[in-house]
Protein backbone atom coordinates (compact mmCIF):
# COMPACT_ATOMS: atom_id res chain seq x y z
CA UNK A 1 0.00 0.00 0.00
CA UNK A 2 1.09 3.62 -0.68
CA UNK A 3 2.20 5.54 2.05
CA UNK A 4 1.41 8.59 0.46
CA UNK A 5 -2.06 8.07 -0.77
CA UNK A 6 -3.18 7.41 3.00
CA UNK A 7 -2.30 11.40 3.50
CA UNK A 8 -5.62 13.10 4.03
CA UNK A 9 -6.68 16.73 4.44
CA UNK A 10 -8.32 18.27 7.03
CA UNK A 11 -10.19 21.36 6.80
CA UNK A 12 -9.20 24.34 9.45
CA UNK A 13 -10.94 24.52 12.21
CA UNK A 14 -11.88 28.60 13.20
CA UNK A 15 -11.53 29.36 16.77
CA UNK A 16 -14.48 32.38 16.47
CA UNK A 17 -18.14 32.27 16.79
CA UNK A 18 -19.89 34.73 13.93
CA UNK A 19 -23.06 36.29 16.06
CA UNK A 20 -25.68 34.03 16.51
CA UNK A 21 -24.04 31.10 15.22
CA UNK A 22 -24.45 28.42 18.19
CA UNK A 23 -21.28 26.12 18.40
CA UNK A 24 -23.61 22.95 17.16
CA UNK A 25 -24.00 25.26 14.08
CA UNK A 26 -20.08 26.17 13.88
CA UNK A 27 -19.22 22.49 14.33
CA UNK A 28 -21.73 20.89 12.01
CA UNK A 29 -20.35 23.61 9.17
CA UNK A 30 -16.66 22.76 9.83
CA UNK A 31 -17.51 18.30 9.86
CA UNK A 32 -19.11 19.49 6.20
CA UNK A 33 -16.44 21.25 5.00
CA UNK A 34 -13.62 18.79 6.20
CA UNK A 35 -15.97 15.74 4.58
CA UNK A 36 -16.22 18.50 1.23
CA UNK A 37 -11.97 18.62 1.09
CA UNK A 38 -11.33 14.90 1.96
CA UNK A 39 -13.94 14.49 -1.22
CA UNK A 40 -11.92 16.85 -3.24
CA UNK A 41 -8.81 15.09 -1.94
CA UNK A 42 -9.83 12.16 -3.00
CA UNK A 43 -10.58 12.62 -6.71
CA UNK A 44 -7.87 15.04 -6.87
CA UNK A 45 -5.08 11.85 -5.91
CA UNK A 46 -7.13 9.83 -8.10
CA UNK A 47 -6.52 12.29 -10.95
CA UNK A 48 -3.12 13.01 -10.22
CA UNK A 49 -2.21 9.52 -10.30
CA UNK A 50 -3.24 9.04 -13.79
CA UNK A 51 -2.14 12.18 -15.25
CA UNK A 52 1.42 12.57 -13.39
CA UNK A 53 2.25 8.26 -12.36
CA UNK A 54 2.20 6.82 -8.90
CA UNK A 55 5.75 7.59 -9.04
CA UNK A 56 5.66 11.13 -9.13
CA UNK A 57 2.47 11.99 -7.18
CA UNK A 58 4.28 9.50 -4.06
CA UNK A 59 7.43 11.55 -4.64
CA UNK A 60 5.57 14.30 -4.38
CA UNK A 61 4.08 13.77 -0.86
CA UNK A 62 6.15 12.14 0.92
CA UNK A 63 8.88 14.72 0.04
CA UNK A 64 6.85 17.08 2.15
CA UNK A 65 5.19 14.90 4.56
CA UNK A 66 5.37 16.10 8.24
CA UNK A 67 7.08 18.97 6.52
CA UNK A 68 6.30 22.19 5.70
CA UNK A 69 5.26 22.01 2.15
CA UNK A 70 2.02 19.28 3.30
CA UNK A 71 -0.51 21.15 3.77
CA UNK A 72 -0.10 23.27 0.64
CA UNK A 73 0.47 19.41 -1.44
CA UNK A 74 -3.19 18.62 -0.16
CA UNK A 75 -4.47 22.00 -1.34
CA UNK A 76 -2.89 21.42 -3.89
CA UNK A 77 -4.42 17.45 -4.63
CA UNK A 78 -7.94 18.93 -3.59
CA UNK A 79 -8.28 21.97 -5.50
CA UNK A 80 -5.98 21.96 -9.13
CA UNK A 81 -6.52 18.34 -9.11
CA UNK A 82 -9.80 17.13 -7.86
CA UNK A 83 -11.74 20.45 -8.79
CA UNK A 84 -10.30 22.37 -11.99
CA UNK A 85 -8.71 18.69 -13.47
CA UNK A 86 -12.40 17.16 -13.15
CA UNK A 87 -14.37 19.65 -14.99
CA UNK A 88 -16.23 19.04 -17.59
CA UNK A 89 -15.39 21.49 -21.22
CA UNK A 90 -11.37 19.72 -21.51
CA UNK A 91 -10.19 16.28 -22.04
CA UNK A 92 -7.20 15.79 -20.35
CA UNK A 93 -4.83 15.93 -23.34
CA UNK A 94 -6.02 19.62 -24.07
CA UNK A 95 -4.99 20.41 -20.27
CA UNK A 96 -2.00 19.12 -20.93
CA UNK A 97 -1.09 21.17 -23.76
CA UNK A 98 -2.25 24.21 -21.70
CA UNK A 99 0.01 23.36 -19.04
CA UNK A 100 3.05 22.79 -21.05
CA UNK A 101 2.73 25.96 -22.18
CA UNK A 102 1.95 28.11 -19.00
CA UNK A 103 4.37 26.45 -17.01
CA UNK A 104 6.96 27.26 -20.67
CA UNK A 105 5.78 31.08 -19.69
CA UNK A 106 6.49 30.27 -16.60
CA UNK A 107 9.97 29.34 -16.61
CA UNK A 108 8.95 26.72 -14.23
CA UNK A 109 11.40 23.71 -15.79
CA UNK A 110 10.74 21.34 -12.87
CA UNK A 111 6.97 21.66 -12.75
CA UNK A 112 7.18 21.27 -16.79
CA UNK A 113 9.22 18.00 -16.86
CA UNK A 114 6.70 16.10 -14.70
CA UNK A 115 3.92 17.67 -16.99
CA UNK A 116 5.50 16.80 -20.32
CA UNK A 117 5.23 13.03 -18.87
CA UNK A 118 1.89 13.77 -18.11
CA UNK A 119 0.63 14.85 -21.50
CA UNK A 120 2.48 11.78 -23.38
CA UNK A 121 0.41 9.46 -20.66
CA UNK A 122 -2.60 11.96 -21.81
CA UNK A 123 -2.15 11.02 -25.50
CA UNK A 124 -0.07 14.08 -26.79
CA UNK A 125 2.11 13.48 -29.37
CA UNK A 126 6.04 14.09 -29.48
CA UNK A 127 5.11 16.41 -32.38
CA UNK A 128 2.40 18.53 -30.12
CA UNK A 129 4.63 19.28 -27.16
CA UNK A 130 7.37 20.15 -29.25
CA UNK A 131 5.33 22.76 -31.47
CA UNK A 132 3.95 24.10 -28.22
CA UNK A 133 7.10 25.03 -26.60
CA UNK A 134 7.74 26.63 -30.44
CA UNK A 135 4.59 28.05 -30.15
CA UNK A 136 5.39 29.62 -26.98
CA UNK A 137 8.80 31.62 -28.39
CA UNK A 138 6.40 34.24 -30.42
CA UNK A 139 4.50 34.89 -27.04
CA UNK A 140 6.69 34.27 -23.72
CA UNK A 141 10.20 34.77 -25.68
CA UNK A 142 12.90 32.88 -27.35
CA UNK A 143 14.97 32.32 -23.83
CA UNK A 144 11.75 30.87 -22.11
CA UNK A 145 11.19 28.28 -24.73
CA UNK A 146 15.07 27.60 -25.29
CA UNK A 147 15.53 26.47 -22.21
CA UNK A 148 12.11 24.36 -22.03
CA UNK A 149 13.17 22.54 -25.02
CA UNK A 150 16.15 21.50 -22.91
CA UNK A 151 14.03 19.76 -20.17
CA UNK A 152 11.45 18.86 -23.03
CA UNK A 153 14.14 16.83 -25.62
CA UNK A 154 15.40 15.47 -22.20
CA UNK A 155 11.93 13.93 -21.59
CA UNK A 156 11.00 12.89 -24.49
CA UNK A 157 14.60 11.00 -25.09
CA UNK A 158 14.02 9.34 -21.63
CA UNK A 159 10.39 8.07 -22.40
CA UNK A 160 10.33 7.69 -26.19
CA UNK A 161 13.65 7.31 -27.37
CA UNK A 162 15.84 9.83 -29.86
CA UNK A 163 13.91 11.49 -32.61
CA UNK A 164 14.17 9.38 -35.62
CA UNK A 165 14.60 11.63 -38.92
Amino acid sequence: MRRAASLKTTAPQPQHHTKGESMTEETKKNESLAEAMDTAYEAGIEMRRAVMGDDFVDAALERNAGKDGEELQKHISATVWGSIWNRPGLEKRDRSLLNIGMLVALRATGELRGHVRGGLRNGLTREEITEAVLHTAGYCGAPAALSAMKVVQEVLEEELGPKES
